[in-house]
């Protein structure tokens, strides 16, 4: 009986632990995006230290050492800052997820989900080192573009397992084939678009079109998607502030603005279907969630533009997107799993999965 309660409390403690970790990753997606948007990714030359430091070099003794080592780069502390906070969340995040490994590890005999843990902990360890070659490779973009959807898999795959947790002992498995499906291909679409904003980031490409609807000029004889879309580079001694023409940019810029348009109309019509559909109470929450949220990025994209870049919108826009693949995930795992017994509110009635 006593075994049982311990065990029992290291399963509400792991979930706990878990959502913990979920918002931290949330945080450290923002405080990257704030990073990469502050033009801080090489504000400190080297990994995972600063100029040799484990903070940042203050002391006019210190500056002058670090600048004596790192000639090409100047010590800018703001920008340092900037990446060592983002690196000690990001380090702290590292720690919770092994912490999550071994918990889940060592209670796996109670059909606790431990192989999905240990490739988090896998996965935290690459993304790490895509963290080092982001500096050591200065900041090519097809590394960055890596590093941003590390985060991001990192973020989803801790959302799915304190969906698992949470859900383990009041669900079944009662699938809707076709819904699941849309949903799948939702968090594929949304995935790519995700991507692509990475690729445009990494670029710097966000305002080379600086008008709405479409963009300024005859953008249309401008696209060069060989170049946009050319993962290895040519090798340049650093990346920062982009080394591709204007209009692989413009191109890049173009299929971002694209790649909104589709997927907004395939979240549109998979969140009206599964409303529509009415036999998944959780699931049609989470739809009119997905629409709410979708409507608020749409809204931020176009603020992006229409304002040129403010910080504070454009790290709102990689958090909302975040939060829209994480309502998306949610969305989907409840067309999959849904609760044994649902009592629909207005009707009173109980729905058996």
């Amino acid at each position: 009986m006593e075994n049982n309660l311990a065990a029992t409390n290291k399963t509400i403690n792991l979930q706990r632990l878990v959502l913990v970790s979920l918002l931290l990753a949330i945080l450290v997606i923002g405080l990257g995006a704030y990073t990469r948007l502050t033009h801080a990714g090489l504000g400190c030359p080297d990994w995972p230290g600063c100029y040799g430091l484990i903070d940042v070099p203050q002391t006019p003794e210190q500056i002058q050492k670090a600048e004596q080592a790192f000639p090409e780069r100047p010590v800018e502390p703001e920008k340092a800052w900037n990446e060592m906070i983002h690196r000690y969340f990001a380090g702290s995040l590292g720690l919770f997820i092994l912490t999550i490994a071994i918990i889940s590890f060592n209670l796996r005999q109670r059909g606790l989900p431990f192989k999905l843990p240990l490739f988090l902990l896998a996965l935290v360890i690459f993304q790490a080192a895509l963290g080092m070659w982001t500096v050591t490779m200065k900041l090519m973009p097809i590394v960055v573009m890596a590093h941003l959807l590390g985060g991001f898999t990192t973020l989803c795959l801790l959302f799915l397992l304190y969906l698992r947790l949470a859900n383990s002992a009041s669900t079944k498995p009662s699938p809707n084939k076709r819904y699941m499906t849309l949903g799948i291909i939702g968090i594929a679409i949304l995935a790519g678009q995700i991507a692509l904003g990475g690729w445009t980031s990494a670029n710097y490409a966000a305002m080379s079109c600086v008008e709405l609807p479409i963009c300024q000029g005859d953008w249309s004889k401008q696209l060069s998607f060989k170049e946009a879309f050319e993962l290895i580079p040519p090798k340049k001694d650093s990346y920062e502030f982009g080394h591709l023409p204007h209009e692989a940019r413009v191109t890049i810029h173009i299929s971002h603005r694209f790649g909104a348009i589709i997927t907004s109309i395939y979240l549109l019509y998979l969140a009206t279907a599964v409303i529509r559909q009415n036999t998944n109470i959780k699931a049609q929450q989470y739809a009119k969630a997905l629409l709410i949220i979708l409507s608020l990025q749409v809204l931020l994209g176009i603020s992006n533009i229409w304002f040129t870049l403010p910080l504070s919108i454009a790290v709102a826009h990689n958090l909302v997107a975040a939060c829209l693949m994480l309502c998306l995930i949610a969305l989907t795992f409840h067309l999959v799993k849904v609760p044994v017994r649902e009592i629909n509110p207005i009707r009173g009635s109980i729905k058996y999965g």
